[in-house]
């Protein structure tokens, strides 16, 4: 399943967030319906592997749980107490909120640490998402600087005396003519953030186009006391080791990469380890990985039927590129159970190699630009008005399923 290793001098040495040392210096994005405890625990397993065939051992990447809002999570919704939930080998137990009100946020990061549910909180910034964006949120509410360093500080005060890192994940900006990053960078670095990642995109461009680096590096060198992360269009190993290269980062911050690909951060961990040890499996171990994955559904959810339903998502990530005809993939994503994707699996030509360009490059959708929605009069001060302190007192609410 891979390549010959060939070791040389590490690319970067390992991230250090507050008390945690990363050997890997890898973040797993957050990602809503995809990193929960199972996928997690897959890409997890995969990254000590990297780490082994890069001669390392300890501590792999840094894998943070999907948004979580924090509103729901004060109130303990099945889902967001589900959601927070980790193996017995996740170390660090990562989990990423979402929050629009100092209070409610500074409450959920109590409760994590009162309750020892968390051993690193990471705040989302860079959502763009038009019904968090419409209310203030994500990656709209580093445009209010003082709401957005009153949250970044109540949650560094209620994680600090259980020495719980709080970090912080945001965007270049709304759009190409409201740029937050470097402020809202120093800001977090001012209120105690142990780091900061910066997904190279405004929240106009979505996931569309290309993501600039050069804005990580800018975001380098105006914060200095704490590491920075680059985050966008991080495809393969070569690509991770390309933005280090070009931007100066600490570590990187990867998505969409891994998608049907958890083997990823077994390439990401060995080349930041100087290895040129390279994951490529033929289509049968690749069924492996999705059965394995459809396996740790299935417990995570309880539910055979909802787990297997959860996996069809991720069918097309993990055999794009693959022969398989579009009949056969229609029926992938309409498993119902784990025999039934037994009975698919065992009909395709498992021995065919790894397609490479045909599999390699941008996966999950990359839509289009967009103007943003914002409440109404957003963008005419920096400062929070009435008015807009009453829509944002929504915003936890409107997306509190999770």
């Amino acid at each position: 399943m891979t390549s010959a290793t060939s070791l040389t001098t590490p690319v970067l040495r390992p991230l250090r967030i507050g008390r945690h040392t990363i050997d890997s210096p890898v973040v797993l994005a957050p990602m809503a319906g995809i990193t929960n405890r199972a996928f997690r625990r897959l890409c997890r397993e995969y990254g000590d592997e990297g780490l082994a065939a890069g001669g390392a051992s300890g501590a792999s990447s840094l894998y943070v749980s999907e948004m979580i809002t924090s509103r729901a999570l004060v109130e303990r919704t099945p889902v967001s107490m589900k959601l927070i939930e980790h193996d017995a080998g996740e170390d660090p137990r990562s989990i990423q909120l979402y929050g629009v009100d100092p209070v409610t946020v500074g409450a959920a990061v109590r409760m994590l640490r009162d309750e020892d549910r968390a051993d690193h909180i990471d705040l989302n910034f860079g959502c763009p998402v038009p019904k968090v964006t419409r209310k203030g949120g994500g990656a709209a509410l580093p445009w209010k600087t003082d709401l957005f360093r009153g949250i970044v500080r109540a949650a560094v005060r209620e994680a600090t005396p259980a020495e719980i890192p709080v970090t912080v994940k945001m965007r270049v900006g709304i759009d190409a003519d409201h740029e937050t990053f470097l402020e809202a960078g120093r800001i977090a670095e001012q209120e105690g953030a142990a780091a900061v990642a910066l997904h190279a995109r405004t929240a106009s461009q979505a996931y569309s186009g290309e993501a600039d680096w050069t804005r990580i590096a800018e975001l380098k060198e105006a914060v200095t006391t704490i590491p920075v992360l680059g985050n966008g269009d991080i495809w393969s190993a070569e690509d991770a080791v390309r933005m280090v290269a070009e931007t100066g980062c600490d570590g990187v911050v990867v998505g969409r990469g891994c998608l049907g690909r958890p083997w990823l951060f077994t390439d990401l961990a060995a080349a930041f380890a100087g290895s040129q040890v390279r994951v490529e499996p033929t289509l049968r171990e690749v069924c492996r990985v999705l059965r394995r994955h459809a396996e740790l559904l299935v417990d995570f959810h309880g539910d055979e039927g909802k787990g297997c339903r959860d996996i069809r998502k991720h069918i097309a990530w993990y055999t794009k590129g693959f022969r398989v005809g579009g009949q056969l993939r229609h029926q992938l994503a309409l498993v119902d159970t784990l025999e039934d994707l037994d009975r698919l699996i065992e009909t395709l030509d498992l021995d065919q190699p790894w397609p490479r360009e045909g599999a390699d490059g941008q996966r999950g959708r990359a839509g289009s630009a967009r103007v943003v929605a914002l409440p109404d009069r957003w963008l005419e001060s920096q400062e929070l008005d009435e008015a807009q302190r009453a829509a944002i007192a929504q915003a936890e609410l409107d997306v509190s399923g999770g």
